[in-house]
């Protein structure tokens, strides 16, 4: 591929998400600012959707890692607007295909042969084409079918030039990512160079067909015992680094709701069973299919009823190029998040985030514990439309009693959480999408009673641990009584209230920016109207007029978000 191809398509990457930079800076710290807030409220819609649809175009007419983005905000239905995901859901079908004659040459290049002495036929019209590769459909010859046990194949080709083109994509996303860490409240929650690193590694793994085939074969050892869950066969004679050749297991996506409905199956059960597998492949095996979009899922109809007189029916996954491993210690963390979310344990949830390393050093773990409990008391057992069907001034209540805890947001997002973090919004967007009354409380409690049996019959040590903890508290608890009692005796008591001494910041920050506001109005105005009788003092007067305006953002805005407060 040309150097002056690559060079362009760099250029033009950069130039788009610089355009959408400026634009967020333009209208989402800029004009809320200077009192323009509702303003930037008002039209958020319309820029929304007006940015997804440039992303699409751009996405489909490049290709690439462009395409995996898309895909990703896609699925997320639980929380971005329907702007953004209703634009950019059919990005996966849009692909357009690669010419079959550089396929063709790319395919025998691997192989060392012509496709039909290899294939009694391969459809030159590909079935699906996708951001790195295409795949068409092929039938194996009379002795190789009789051996595999099956005929009927796919074959999955990389697109020419795929490597430069990841590594051109790569390029620029690390320079838009050079831009994200100057920006504090991302900077302070992410390492986004080093994201953007790990994500060039799994890429660069997924163009790895051989080391695709072998992920598909542990998956499938790992699912073994369970009928519900398919993966098709690997072709391993006729698969290389580039081209592979496996089982033909096409059947209905699992984003055609309509079609699923249609062939008899429950959608809630599809839902159901898709975060079933996801709990095992998280807890259980340690090693997960990192890319569930809908084109890499399938519900395929079976033969017959089950005893509820409902269509039997199978899940099927594909495409194992992008997988995650779970090392034992992030394991543990998930863990103790899903019993204390499965228990409604708040202080249990907060010591999850701690061993996952999810918070900022400043977070205020009492503030983060007393919010998880409300959100068990107001929320827990509801499903997705019950939740969107909350009344505001609910939401509005909850909002302004932990406004600080929302406006701070104390979460930062581990390295080693990269991919997980991504299946999981994927995830949770598919199910929303199968199924909007999908409840996820009722799915996880079953699986954290699992895991709480599990933990006390099996696990004699954490019994220990937490008696020892109880019994540590109760031998302080004379000492402890005894010095505040001291304390009081001398009238040295004094109370922390971080919440009042944080709202008078803020009150302070808007008064001052108020009055900043009005001096600059009253200058600019001033000026404008002596601009016609005087020029010289209109200038001044306008040219006056920047400095209560510098005044007002650098100096005052009473608390900082981006700064990682550590007083508490």
């Amino acid at each position: 591929m040309k150097a002056s191809s690559l060079r362009a398509r760099y250029w033009r990457i950069v130039f788009f998400f610089g355009r959408v930079t400026a634009s967020f800076i333009l209208w989402e710290i800029f004009l809320p600012r200077i009192g323009l807030r509702a303003w930037s409220n008002s039209t958020r819609s319309g820029r929304y959707q007006q940015i997804a649809t440039r992303f699409r175009r751009l996405a489909i007419s490049m290709g690439g890692l462009m395409i995996k983005v898309g895909q990703f905000l896609s699925a997320r239905l639980d929380v971005l607007p329907p702007e953004i995901t209703d634009e950019l859901a059919g990005l996966q079908d849009e692909v357009p295909p690669e010419k079959f004659d550089a396929i063709r040459q790319q395919a025998e290049s691997d192989l060392g042969a012509t496709l039909l002495s290899k294939y009694e036929m391969f459809d030159e019209t590909p079935m699906a084409a996708a951001s790195l590769g295409q795949v068409h459909r092929a039938r194996l010859l009379p002795a190789e079918a009789k051996a595999q046990g099956f005929g009927e194949v796919v074959v999955k080709v990389q697109r020419p030039f795929i490597d430069q083109i990841v590594e051109v994509d790569l390029a620029a996303l690390r320079r838009v990512g050079g831009w994200v860490k100057r920006y504090k409240p991302i900077s302070d929650r992410a390492d986004v160079p080093a994201l953007v690193e790990e994500f060039a590694n799994t890429t660069r793994e997924e163009i790895d067909y051989l080391a695709e085939g072998r992920n598909a074969e542990t998956f499938d050892t790992n699912f073994k015992d369970n009928p519900r869950v398919h993966v098709p066969k690997i072709v391993w004679g006729l698969s290389t680094r580039r081209v592979l050749t496996l089982e033909n297991v096409f059947a209905i996506k699992l984003g055609d709701y309509e079609a699923i409905s249609a062939a008899g199956i429950d959608r809630g059960e599809v839902a159901t069973l898709l975060l079933d597998t996801y709990m095992k492949q998280i807890f259980e095996d340690g090693f997960f299919h990192a890319d569930p979009h809908p084109g890499n899922l399938f519900v395929t109809p079976l033969d017959g009823n089950n005893s509820e007189g409902k269509r039997n029916w199978k899940l099927t996954f594909i495409d194992f190029g992008m997988v995650g491993r779970m090392p034992e210690g992030l394991r543990a963390g998930l863990r103790e998040a899903v019993i204390a979310v499965g228990t409604q344990d708040a202080a249990r949830l907060v010591q999850a985030y701690k061993t996952l390393d999810v918070l900022l050093p400043s977070a205020d773990l009492k503030l983060i514990e007393l919010a998880g409990a409300q959100v068990f008391d107001r929320f827990w057992g509801k499903s997705m439309s019950e939740l969107r069907s909350i009344d505001h001034a609910e939401m509005m209540k909850f909002g302004m009693q932990f406004r600080e805890l929302m406006f701070e947001m104390p979460f930062q997002l581990p390295q080693n959480l990269l991919l997980l973090g991504r299946t999981v919004a994927i995830l949770s967007g598919m199910c929303t999408g199968l199924d909007p009354e999908f409840n996820l409380w009722n799915s996880i409690g079953p699986y954290a009673t699992k895991l709480v049996a599990d933990e006390g019959t099996s696990n004699w040590q954490t019994w220990l641990d937490e008696g020892l903890k109880i019994f540590q508290v109760l031998v302080g608890l004379p000492g402890r009584a005894d010095r505040v009692l001291t304390i009081l005796e001398r009238g040295e008591l004094s109370v922390q209230t971080p919440m009042l001494n944080r709202q008078v910041m803020h009150l302070e920050g808007s008064i001052n920016r108020l009055s900043g506001g009005m001096i600059f109005t009253g200058l600019l105005i001033g000026g404008a109207i002596l601009h016609g009788s005087d020029a010289t003092y209109g200038n001044l007067l306008m040219g006056a007029a920047i400095l209560p305006l510098i005044w007002m953002f650098l100096f005052a805005r009473g608390h900082r978000p981006w700064i990682s407060r550590r007083d508490n």
